[in-house]
């Protein structure tokens, strides 16, 4: 085997010893392996030319995925972010409609109470003039012949009807 063959075998291997890693290149570059000519010099820079190159390419690969990858998880954050301003202000509508309901609720039960009340006190007035008409017909009464305690009693019979 030559050294460019070993020096090959050797990144496959540094590659396939991080399978976890995400970014393992399947792609083989098109570079010719150097040409070792029988019994000449071995030309240790053109190896090293062509490692570097074939480095900087798995480099610019890497880089090149790595920023696909951020500008993935860049577009999600940003999907995210509206997700949530879009739930946020949902939910600021729905407080919203949540507590104008609940003043129209609160509305409702006090104008009910004050007719009630209204109505309590029309009905209170109106049986505090009934008596006093009927105490001032006993008063104008004096001649003629009438029952006393039985007018009263008729009173306050209907006093407690009325209650």
């Amino acid at each position: 085997m030559s050294d460019t063959e070993e020096a090959t075998y050797e990144n496959i291997r540094r590659l396939n010893a991080f399978p976890h890693f995400p970014f393992r290149s399947t792609f083989v570059p098109g570079l010719a392996p150097p040409k070792i000519p029988d019994g000449e010099k071995v030309d240790f820079d053109d190896i090293h030319r062509k490692r570097m190159e074939k480095d900087l390419t798995e480099l610019h690969t890497l880089i090149e995925a790595h920023f696909e990858k951020r500008k993935k998880e860049e577009e999600e954050l940003i999907v995210l972010t509206d997700r949530i301003e879009k739930r946020r202000s949902e939910r600021a509508e729905q407080m919203k409609i949540r507590a104008e309901r609940e003043r129209e609720r609160q509305a409702k039960l006090a104008e009910e109470k004050a007719r009630k009340e209204e109505e309590e006190a029309k009905k209170k007035a109106d049986d505090d003039a009934r008596k006093k008409m009927i105490l001032s017909n006993l008063s104008f009464t004096g001649y003629k012949v009438m029952n006393l305690q039985a007018v009263q009693k008729t009173i306050f019979t209907d006093i407690q009807h009325d209650v």
